[in-house]
């Protein structure tokens, strides 16, 4: 047991970390995301509930600070010595009288981490307004410097074993497509299928398993397909209905990303003709299109290009860079295709394209997990794209 990566992969991450702060003009910085205490450190528990940071600066640390009881989960899962562990007591948790973070901006303060500009998250969903104020509280002497993202655009560009750690977790995520595709079928409950697909995520292949996927597993189904994000019911899926299965994987917390769509007849209907068209020569034009260096705004450009010969539109963006990531959201925060962002993507970085269309009464959509190289977009699943209808 232990980190999921070498302490020589965790070493250059850190430097990466630092060289960042250090462009900056930070001294130190207090990561509460934990995502990016994981890809920092390996640190994996879901202990995210109680308050929790990471503490690194220019020359000491990274320090995880948290709860007592899940300081445990660093001996196992970690990179992180037995002195880089801080544990707050078992009495600080849920109190109105404290709060956690009082002691954890007195450690800081103690150990010199309240000198000069001091970074932080700003707008990580686990770092509590609550939380920063009695960090800022206990440490009075410090600048405090916005530094949301900084180590997500850090985590941007994969190592060789991250690309390979997705490449698992999109596998699976193939898998669990299959098992939508097998199981949904008209009269079965939609809880009783997703309870399947759940069930072959974690399981994964016979040579590694998966995780608990940072985004759960959507059923789009009939009227609930005109909209993005529905969770499913136990309610019946129906003959003729139109499925969309926004799915993927997760593996030592690194997720791929899928979606396909599902006609449940032997024959899809017409109305679905040029959607359907549309959406698959748009994603053989985003795959064609992205490669390392060329600005987001092209990829959704060509996106948009086939859109415009078919007549239809699709407001939201097509894509986001993808990796490390717990709850509620897979996305790293960096990286989008939208029209405008003229940010180039770096080679190794890895993206999930999503074209999906909303209609009246029924939608479907496409996904595919890419692997940016230099002179070329590579799909990490292996799996059909075109609606697939009942045998």
């Amino acid at each position: 047991m232990g980190a999921p990566f070498s302490d020589a992969e965790y070493a250059d991450r850190l430097q990466r970390v630092r060289q960042s702060m250090s462009e900056k003009g930070l001294d130190a910085l207090i990561i509460g995301d934990p995502s990016n205490i994981n890809w920092l450190t390996g640190y994996d528990a879901w202990s995210f509930y109680t308050p929790q940071i990471m503490a690194v600066s220019l020359n000491d640390g990274p320090y995880w600070i948290g709860r007592e009881m899940d300081a445990g989960a660093a001996r196992f899962s970690s990179c992180l010595k037995p002195e880089q562990v801080i544990p707050f007591p078992e009495p600080l948790v849920q109190r109105d009288d404290t709060h956690p973070s009082d002691y954890m901006g007195t450690w800081m303060k103690d150990n010199g981490f309240d000198k000069g500009n001091v970074g932080y998250e700003s707008d990580t969903y686990y770092l509590s307004p609550k939380s920063l104020a009695c960090l800022q509280a206990q440490m009075p002497n410090a600048n405090w410097v916005d530094a949301d993202r900084l180590v997500n655009w850090v985590r941007v560009v994969k190592s060789p074993a991250e690309v390979a750690m997705i490449k698992q977790a999109a596998t699976i995520a193939g898998c669990a497509m299959t098992t939508a595709f097998e199981l949904c079928r008209p009269g079965v409950r939609q809880c009783d299928v997703m309870a399947e697909i759940s069930a072959a995520q974690i399981k994964g292949t016979p040579e590694f398993g998966g995780d608990m996927p940072a985004l759960h597993p959507l059923v789009l189904a009939g009227e609930r397909a005109t909209t993005a994000h529905p969770m499913w019911t136990d309610e019946p899926f129906e003959a003729e209905q139109t499925i969309a299965f926004e799915l993927g994987a997760c593996r030592k917390r690194y997720n791929a990303g899928l979606a396909r769509t599902m006609h449940l007849g032997a024959k899809a209907p017409e109305k679905m003709g040029d959607v359907a068209k549309a959406v698959f020569e748009g994603m053989d034009a985003c795959v064609s299109t992205i490669k390392a260096g060329v600005p987001c705004q092209d990829v959704h450009r060509a996106w948009q290009n086939v859109l415009d010969r078919y007549g239809l539109e699709k407001k939201s963006r097509i894509g986001y860079s993808i990796g490390c990531n717990y709850a509620p959201d897979w996305g790293e925060h960096t990286l989008s295709f939208r029209p405008g962002e003229t940010l180039p993507v770096p080679e190794n970085a890895v993206v999930h394209i999503i074209l999906g269309m909303w209609m009246d009464d029924w939608g479907m959509e496409v996904s595919e997990t890419i692997h940016v190289q230099e002179g070329k977009g590579v799909c990490l699943t292996d799996f059909p794209r075109d609606v697939r209808l009942l045998d």
